[in-house]
């Protein structure tokens, strides 16, 4: 397992946002959690980048436990996050922007080739490259965010909502990219509210409630279960 949460308790004080949950990803996966807003997503990805330290339980990545290591060492061990509303220095250029992802050593000496790479996945970055990234459409700002987490070489992308506030359209092209992005050796851990989308691109899937995962499996057999497609498809 490349990625393993392992029954872990997250809380905000004695606000307790997550209870016993255990999700796993595997080398190549797309791994796709959903659920309702307030179920614990964002707090998922936060504990797992290091951002909050579970009470309990331990996160485990190839076999070593990050549970207590601090967040700006978390990305060493291969994680990187693409934070919900992107979270970009719109006053630096889009160029910068990027190369604020590549700070750890080993992103470092591979810096130039990572950055073609981004360049060839975002064509459109390349062009505006030296444009302020908040003069970007948010689309192109969310390309920025992704183009800003491949730049840390990681072995799992954390994605946090990344259609939140984009039109349908384009909404399309980012699944796409993800599909992309995952083609191209990296795992991705994707929480999402467009469960079709989501369940339509993974290979695994977690739905969480209330901080609970209340059913994983294949999303095939997820997005067949009557519970689950009155729940979030209205269908």
């Amino acid at each position: 397992m490349l990625l393993e949460v392992d029954k872990i308790e997250v809380g905000y004080g004695d606000a307790i946002a997550l209870w016993d949950l255990s999700i796993g990803v595997r080398a190549g996966e797309i791994v796709s959690v959903v659920g309702p807003n307030g179920a614990g997503k964002s707090t998922l990805v936060n504990a797992i980048a290091g951002i909050l330290r579970p009470h309990k339980g331990k996160i485990v990545i190839e076999g070593k436990d990050v549970s207590k290591v601090p967040s700006h060492r978390v990305c060493d061990y291969g994680i990187a996050v693409v934070p919900e509303g992107r979270r970009l220095f719109t006053a630096m250029t889009v160029l910068d922007n990027l190369l604020l992802g590549a700070y750890r050593s080993l992103a470092r000496a591979e810096r130039d080739a990572t950055l073609a790479e981004v360049f060839q996945l975002f064509p459109v970055l390349e062009e505006r490259q030296d444009s302020l990234a908040g003069s970007l459409s948010g689309g192109q700002q969310q390309m920025v965010a992704i183009g800003r987490g491949l730049m840390a070489k990681p072995r799992v992308l954390l994605m946090d909502e990344p259609s939140l506030g984009l039109s349908p359209l384009i909404v399309g092209e980012m699944f796409k990219i993800i599909q992309m992005i995952n083609e191209r050796g990296v795992a991705v851990l994707l929480v999402e509210q467009n469960v079709n989308k989501a369940l339509e691109i993974a290979h695994q899937a977690y739905v969480i409630e209330q901080g609970r995962v209340t059913a994983s499996g294949a999303p095939e057999v997820l997005i067949n279960d009557p519970s689950i497609r009155e729940a979030y498809l209205g269908i």
